[in-house]
């Protein structure tokens, strides 16, 4: 029996297994080595070094101790239970020692090992094989091709990294990987920032537990105030989603680094939706959808990091700056606009108090600039940043200034009256900070960034999450209240215009008036009775893009010029494609409207039916001006879409045009999405790509729909 027939555990055992993982009681080290130099011999050290409390068991036929610690010929032999199991052979042992941990119940094992589906088919096999053996015997599996984890709260040390061979603080901040290299070089570079990372792991093949399973494990430990990740690629949609749900509902904030934004993940394929859903653009649209913050790359995400553990949520997106430096306080201002923060003026009353504090040379605006002043007379920044705060349009501050080797601890003292005394988040920014400066002020658990912009990312990023989670909670209601509609569906492929006319008509979204004729005269026939002017199509499942088939005549005012339309499209579509099965002509009513809006469908591969909005028109796939999200959604999601295109404010009305039905527009967006969630995997794709909004219209002109067999 292979991997891919065996059912995954049930998630009351996966959870079990899952604590063993993180906080074994007891600990198997299968080709364990008294050389500690080696692979096989540092796990050993590291658990005895850091001081493990829990019992350890290394196993090696062929000796008799390994250190001061008893070998064992084979996990057989072992007396006790055992929670983890590590296994350091080679690929090819991997199977049967598996095997053996099945019989021994040993509910999970992590495995160092290479060799398998990273080296291709062969490798992907017995990969496979593996993994069938663990399902077979209830063992669960972290790896193959991973170098292990790190609970530094109860010194497990279950790695081979060369991070554990300094020290490990512990802290808020759990952290998965699934680069083992990378991974090693992003915990490293938190520990020379004094950021405790209260767990390392490192996912590897993810051949069995992934990176949403073990995470997921990670932030239920109540010593966890948030989660970092580095993602290649991403394994269960389903389960990155509901790990996303019980990150927020737990208020813990989940920020990754995903790689890969310019891959080959926008492929052609036969609907606008399908050529613009490449892998990246689907789970930037997911992850925002669900409150994850994605940073750009590993010291961005640090920084996040670093604000979001030290600063409670701010109320809004009113930041206020405090510097020593006018030019560091524009450059941070504009910084601030380009992310989307509010940059306000400080009210008169708080300038007023501001005048007599700084002196007459500073700024009291905001930025406020206190001068170099405050080195002589520290309460004059003690001051000077309460005020700023306690204005009522300032959510957030940033207190800059640089160097400073003479005056740590005058500033230390300071800031952490500060922090005492305000209500509102605030961290420093210190350009070319004493390294005792920068320790005293994290070990006091304030946010020391080491430059303008990079202060004003993370502090943008820790708006962006508390406004997201703000939207998430008082959504949740209507997220359950979404149904789905019951649908009566046609046969799999290409679905015909009126086909898709009774889809749209089943789920409420609204669609010029249509009629399928197969003569010159019952198109003449239908225009009359539709009213002119007219629009003429061809029908046929071979021809999908209709406008490069010649196969659209627009704007037809009269039944010859509707007869004729209808003999030349004919024409056109035979010349276009010979062998193509022609069904007639669509007669369409003159939809009216401004503005050209997409909504698309697409069947996702990791995350399944998603939805995607944008403005419209043969231009689409040129500006690529889209958005996507996870099906069904809530009319607030909807909104969001909206708000997230960069052409938003051709919504609102440009250059004398009157705004479009929003309302009516979001609500076709909901409709579609719970048409993609009733669909389910049946869904291949769906264009509907002229949308024409009005002022009090939103009517679907054009529909392709494809269904898979499923």
């Amino acid at each position: 029996m292979t991997a891919m027939t065996q059912t995954k555990p049930q998630a009351s055992e996966a959870k079990d297994a899952l604590k063993a993982l993180l906080a074994p009681r007891s600990i198997a080290i299968l080709g364990a080595s008294s050389d500690f130099r080696k692979v096989s011999g540092r796990p050993v050290k590291h658990l005895l070094d850091k001081g493990y409390k829990g019992r350890i068991y290394p196993v090696n036929p062929r000796a008799d101790m390994i250190g001061p610690l008893k070998a064992y010929p084979s996990v057989a032999a072992i007396d006790d239970e055992i929670d983890l199991a590590i296994i350091v052979l080679p690929a090819s042992e991997v199977l049967n020692c598996v095997r053996e941990l099945g019989a021994k119940g040993v509910p999970v094992a992590v495995i160092f090992s290479s060799g398998f589906s990273e080296l291709g088919d062969a490798g992907r096999k017995y990969e496979q094989d593996v993994v069938a053996a663990a399902r077979e015997g209830g063992v669960r599996l972290c790896g193959p091709n991973c170098l292990g984890l790190i609970n530094s709260f109860d010194s497990v040390l279950a790695t081979f990294s060369q991070y554990a061979d300094s020290d490990t603080p512990s802290g808020p901040i759990g952290f998965v990987t699934q680069s083992g290299a990378f991974g090693t070089a992003i915990a490293a570079l938190a520990r020379r920032r004094g950021l405790g990372l209260g767990y390392f792991v490192n996912t590897g093949n993810e051949a069995d537990l992934t990176f949403s399973e073990i995470m997921g494990e990670v932030i239920r430990d109540p010593r966890i105030k948030m989660g970092a990740g580095y993602i290649e690629g991403l394994k269960g949609g389903e389960d990155f989603v509901a790990l996303a749900e019980q990150a927020m509902v737990a208020g813990k904030p989940l920020v990754m680094t995903k790689v890969g934004r310019l891959g080959a993940g926008a492929r052609a394929a036969a609907s606008h939706t399908g050529s613009l859903a490449g892998d990246d653009v689907v789970f930037d649209g997911v992850v925002r959808q669900h409150g994850i913050i994605r940073a750009r790359n590993e010291e961005h995400m640090l920084d996040i990091a670093e604000v979001m553990s030290c600063c409670k949520l701010p109320e809004g997106n009113g930041i206020g700056l405090l510097t020593q430096s006018g030019g560091a306080g524009v450059l941070m201002a504009d910084r601030a606009q380009e992310v989307g923060l509010s940059v306000p003026v400080l009210q008169p009353e708080t300038q007023a108090a501001l005048q007599k504090v700084i002196p007459g040379f500073g700024a009291v605006g905001n930025p406020v600039d206190v001068t170099g002043q405050f080195v002589a007379d520290p309460n004059l920044l003690l001051e000077s940043v309460k005020l700023m705060l306690a204005d009522p349009n300032v959510d957030v501050g940033i207190v800059w200034f640089q160097l400073m080797e003479a005056h740590v601890e005058k500033l230390v003292k300071v800031l952490v009256e500060v922090r005492d005394q305000v209500t509102k988040p605030f961290v420093v920014c210190w350009v070319a900070a004493p390294e005792a400066g920068v320790l005293a002020l994290r070990n006091e658990g304030i946010a020391v960034l080491r430059g303008a912009e990079p202060a004003v990312d993370a502090v943008a990023a820790l708006v962006q999450y508390a406004e997201m989670r703000r939207k998430w909670l008082a959504r949740r209601e209507d997220r359950k209240a979404i149904k789905l509609p019951k649908l009566d569906l046609p046969s799999k492929g290409v679905i015909s215009t009126m086909d898709g006319v009774k889809l749209l008509d089943q789920c409420g979204i609204a669609h010029v008036p249509t009629v399928l004729a197969t003569s010159a005269d019952e198109a003449a026939q239908a225009a009359n009775k539709l009213g002119y002017p007219v629009v003429l199509k061809i029908e046929s499942p071979d021809i999908l893009h209709k406008t490069e088939a010649g196969g659209v005549m627009l704007r037809l005012t009269d039944e010859a010029k509707v007869r004729q339309a209808f003999e030349t499209i004919i024409a056109n579509a035979k010349k276009y494609k010979p062998d193509a099965r022609l069904h007639g002509v669509v007669v369409q009513a003159m939809a009216s409207g401004d503005t050209e809006f997409v909504i698309g469908l697409q069947n996702d591969p990791v995350f399944g039916p998603v939805i995607m909005a944008g403005l419209g028109g043969v231009l689409i796939e040129v500006l690529r001006d889209v958005v996507f999200r996870k099906v069904p959604l809530c009319e607030g999601e909807a909104a969001d879409m909206l708000d997230a295109l960069h052409g938003k404010a051709v919504l609102a009305g440009v250059r004398g045009r009157p705004p479009v039905d929003r309302k009516g527009l979001v609500e076709m967006i909901c409709a579609v999405s719970r048409l993609g969630a009733a669909l389910g995997p049946k869904l291949s794709t769906l264009d509907l790509n002229p949308i024409m909004l009005g002022e009090k219209s939103a009517t679907a002109v054009d529909w392709l729909m494809m269904l898979d067999d499923a």
